[in-house]
């Protein structure tokens, strides 16, 4: 069986991210959501999926960051060391629930949007990528092009490339329903396989 994070990490998280490592047993009864301090403490914990384990990230707010098998735990909690700012990293699964079941769900083909609260960390014009991201239907692909035309920059492929390459929600921001031109399976920071093997989930495409 997987070790647990907090038996994996502690000594890591302690002398890369400089930050307390603590194990909570019950489900946090932290401020109400949008309190000035919902980013002092992060919640994480793992689980196993069709496409191999996958590392998830909560704060108060929601969501923020997901590794799927591509990414290591390692990557996983550099990710964290450069993006959060927080005084705890807690090992729960509890406050993970909700994101772990809709995944679940959505890798069993019995779930077509997600609903789960998310926190999106990053630049402006990456949230601004992220959430055109999201309007994409279930089944359905655009191209680059045309995501970077719905952005307003036609030009900024690059750009609009690199943020989708750096979507912190893979799966729940779906970043794998955008393809190269002519339907190119391109740019996917996850791997090929798994972007082919989502489109296929969602009917997408058929090879």
């Amino acid at each position: 069986m997987p070790e647990d994070i907090a038996t994996l990490e502690s000594a890591r998280v302690a002398n890369t991210l400089k930050k307390k490592i603590r194990v909570e047993g019950e489900r946090d009864r932290g401020g109400e959501q949008g309190a000035p301090d919902t980013r002092t403490k992060l919640y994480c914990t793992s689980f196993d999926s069709r496409i191999g384990r996958i590392y998830v990230a909560s704060t108060e707010r929601g969501v923020c960051k997901i590794s799927v098998p591509r990414e290591s735990r390692k990557d996983f909690f550099e990710w964290l060391k450069r993006h959060c700012d927080v005084e705890n990293v807690i090992d729960n699964r509890a406050r993970n629930k909700d994101v772990i079941d809709q995944l679940t769900r959505y890798f069993n083909g019995r779930l077509a949007k997600f609903t789960c609260s998310v926190d999106l960390i990053g630049t402006p014009f990456q949230i601004r990528v992220w959430k055109e991201l999201s309007k994409i239907p279930y089944g359905t692909t655009i191209t680059y092009k045309h995501l970077a035309k719905r952005v307003g920059a036609p030009k900024a492929f690059q750009a609009v490339g690199r943020a989708n390459g750096a979507n912190p929600l893979p799966i729940i921001v779906p970043c794998h329903r955008v393809l190269g031109s002519h339907g190119a399976l391109v740019g996917y920071s996850c791997g090929i396989k798994t972007k082919e093997f989502l489109l296929r989930l969602e009917g997408a495409i058929i090879l």
